[in-house]
């Protein structure tokens, strides 16, 4: 029976809600699919860095290094400087477990309101560039607060980098619908992302079996609202996969719903795991956060470490549930986020 060592932090306002009940779901799933996991919480995030000044302890990635996976909630307060979490734990994190690869899918819910008038299945996978690109926080501020002053970040775009994402995208996109979508704005950013397009389109040439199209932000923003059911395999930079998840979430029916992996492929690292939102302080301590794209981030972990039955089982819960009408506040119902988990347990 195969055992696996989970990391496990809440972070930070809903985090310590709902990390809890996706716990409970795979416990459920492991002992439905005859494996074991081993649990170690740790209370790091914004809370912790207004103790201690940092956001997680000097050994912290060492100690992570020893996991299988890193189950997240959020990360972020606000008495803590915003520009502070994805710096010092996030970026972090993604950076020195060399998790390249960001996967946030987006699908469609059985029996949650769309905000989009269509009634077309949903189901595509948003491929983002996790360690480059316009993240990568070089730059610095000159004399700010004088009439000259002025402030820089520059973007990183890296051959390796951009080969491995795409090779990323494409392999997946043979598993489902043989389609990649590569979002740029290279028409503007004429030597990053031209060079973006350029290696991305030397990629595809070894995936004659795979559709390759190039489309720019700006109209990709608008497709994922008027034809979402046009993607597979939506493969973009850094900045534009994080505004298009939360897009994504939107039209599923709520950000609540939304499950990712920070993911290092070749396994030399654990990866982290996690649900699309931030911390939602307003409305943490009142057992009202939506947990099903926690849930679904159990799903994707439990994925990426072998049990791909499991995570089937857990997607199959879900679906029962949103059918049966558990669904939270943001979805226009009253469950607790201990009614999702416990429903998606029964369904399981």
């Amino acid at each position: 029976m195969s055992n696996y060592k989970i990391a496990v932090v809440p972070g930070d306002g809903i985090g310590n809600e709902i990390v809890p009940e996706g716990l409970k779901v795979i416990r459920a799933a492991a002992k439905k699919h005859n494996f074991s996991i081993e649990t170690e919480e740790f209370g790091w995030g914004a809370g912790y860095y207004l103790k201690h000044n940092q956001f997680l302890p000097d050994n912290g990635l060492e100690v992570l290094k020893k996991f299988d996976a890193i189950y997240f909630g959020s990360v972020g307060l606000p008495e803590v400087d915003d520009t502070l979490p994805a710096k010092d734990y996030t970026f972090k994190v993604r950076t020195n477990f060399n998790q390249y690869v960001n996967y946030r899918p987006v699908r469609t819910y059985p029996g949650v309101t769309r905000p989009l008038r269509t009634e077309k299945h949903i189901d595509f996978v948003i491929v983002r560039e996790n360690t480059e690109g316009e993240f990568v926080q070089m730059g610095g501020q000159y004399l700010p607060d004088e009439p000259n002053g002025m402030g820089t970040d520059t973007s990183v775009f890296t051959r390796k980098g951009i080969e491995r994402i795409a090779h990323y995208a494409f392999k997946l996109a043979r598993t489902r619908d043989k389609k990649v979508t590569h979002i740029t704005k290279s028409n503007t950013l004429i030597n990053s992302l031209s060079y973006w397009d350029r290696i991305i389109s030397e990629v595809a040439q070894q995936y004659p079996d795979v559709e390759h199209e190039q489309m720019y932000i700006d109209n990709s923003t608008a497709m994922f609202v008027l034809k979402p059911e046009i993607f597979d395999v939506v493969l973009t930079t850094n900045l534009f996969g994080d505004i298009l998840s939360d897009l994504g979430g939107a039209i599923m029916g709520s950000l609540g719903l939304g499950g990712s992996g920070n993911i290092n492929p070749e396994k030399e690292f654990p990866s982290m795991f996690e649900p699309i939102h931030g911390s939602a302080p307003d409305i943490a301590g009142k057992n009202i956060a939506n947990p099903y794209g926690q849930i679904w981030s159990a799903a994707i972990m439990l994925e990426h470490l072998g049990e791909v039955d499991a995570a089937k089982s857990i997607m199959g819960a879900i679906d029962k549930a949103t059918s049966q009408g558990v669904l939270t506040v943001d979805l226009g119902g009253n469950a607790s986020a201990t009614d999702v988990a416990d429903a998606v347990v029964a369904n399981l």
